[in-house]
């Protein structure tokens, strides 16, 4: 297993400013590479404390690149459905040759639907948008010249600059929640896949979906999973529980009330069941999350315990990607821990 940093704001202005926000990510940045944090990534969301601080994960992975030389940079993930796939093709160009060819590049379909109605996009589009998106982006990255005429974009005789530094592109992942159809999708098109922790046979259920899609496909091995956890290492348990408490359950909280339109008359096809996992969401909390397993948080110890657990609940992925610095957690804090998981966890697992 490979371990990486992500980084998804969950504040607003009046508890951690964008500025110092980022100035301690970026210094989480520069020691990456030291402790054998493999992969960095970031996502997009927009306008509320919820992701908002991160419009553009190009951006921000763009700076890593100069403070980390080794670490593979992934959006984790970009939105087709809020992006012209003509530019975000060229972005993703230019990302790839600022940084010597590490990137790589997760897809989402975006699920809150505050972006949606705030951009005048429907959300019964969703589907939609992405597939023809994320089609069109790989198209415009493998070959020199392209034309495509899409339902909500039309690409004609384009040549996309800059070229892609790796060959044929960088490597895509998928983002996804609870939907086989996703998890298929991915498998199927040789896809990397960006999943979320929920119950044990539920996500096993999806990844064996995703590695039998990809093995059906034809594609070598089986696939990539990459799983998003958040993460607290202390020497002392309660210590660890004491900390990291208050700022999961605001992380918790934050996703509940920019998706909280999902339990009220919103409903689509595209999005089966949201309100019942928007519904149970907002009943998770530090403790239920930890019973889980969907946090890591303890001694190294206990940490190492619980990933063994995980793993045997869902079975083997090949990637954590853990929050190190989660809703308002400092820095001091969140390098300490990071720090300790490197030296006492992860040479257990690699």
């Amino acid at each position: 297993m490979e371990f990486g940093l992500q980084f998804f704001p969950s504040i607003g202005p009046d508890e951690k400013s964008a500025q110092d926000y980022f100035a301690e990510s970026l210094r989480l940045v520069d020691e990456a590479d030291d402790l054998g944090y493999k992969s960095l990534r970031i996502v997009e969301h927009y306008f509320r404390p919820y992701g908002g601080y991160s419009p553009n994960p190009i951006v921000f992975l763009a700076a890593a690149a100069m403070r980390s030389r080794k670490a593979r940079l992934l959006t984790g993930a970009v939105l087709p459905v809020f992006n012209n796939p003509m530019k975000l093709a060229g972005e993703i160009g230019m990302l790839d040759a600022i940084s010597g060819g590490r990137l790589e590049v997760g897809f989402a379909r975006a699920f809150l639907p505050h972006e949606f109605a705030k951009f005048g996009i429907n959300v019964n589009e969703s589907r939609a948008r992405f597939d023809e998106g994320i089609e069109q982006i790989r198209l415009l990255l493998e070959n020199e010249t392209v034309s495509h005429a899409g339902r909500f974009h039309t690409i004609d005789k384009v040549s996309s600059l800059p070229r892609p530094t790796q060959t044929p592109r960088p490597p895509f992942w998928v983002a996804a929640l609870a939907t086989a159809e996703t998890f298929e999708f991915a498998g199927r098109m040789g896809y990397g896949i960006m999943g979320i922790p929920l119950g044990g046979a539920q996500l096993r259920s999806l990844m064996e979906t995703y590695r039998e899609a990809w093995r059906a496909a034809g594609h070598p091995g089986k696939g990539r999973v990459m799983l998003a956890f958040h993460m607290y290492c202390h020497e002392s348990r309660e210590a660890a529980a004491e900390i990291a408490r208050e700022p999961i359950n605001k992380y918790l909280k934050s996703v509940v009330d920019s998706a909280s339109e999902w339990e009220g008359e919103l409903s689509s096809k595209d999005y089966p069941n949201y309100d019942k996992i928007i519904a149970a969401l907002r009943a998770e909390t530090f403790e239920t999350q930890l019973t889980k397993g969907c946090i890591w948080v303890g001694t190294p110890k206990d940490i190492r315990e619980q990933i063994s657990d995980y793993v045997g609940m869902v079975g083997d992925f090949e990637i954590a990607s853990l929050q190190a610095n989660f809703h308002n957690l400092p820095y001091d804090l969140a390098s300490a821990s990071a720090r300790l998981f490197s030296r006492e966890v992860m040479p257990h697992f690699s």
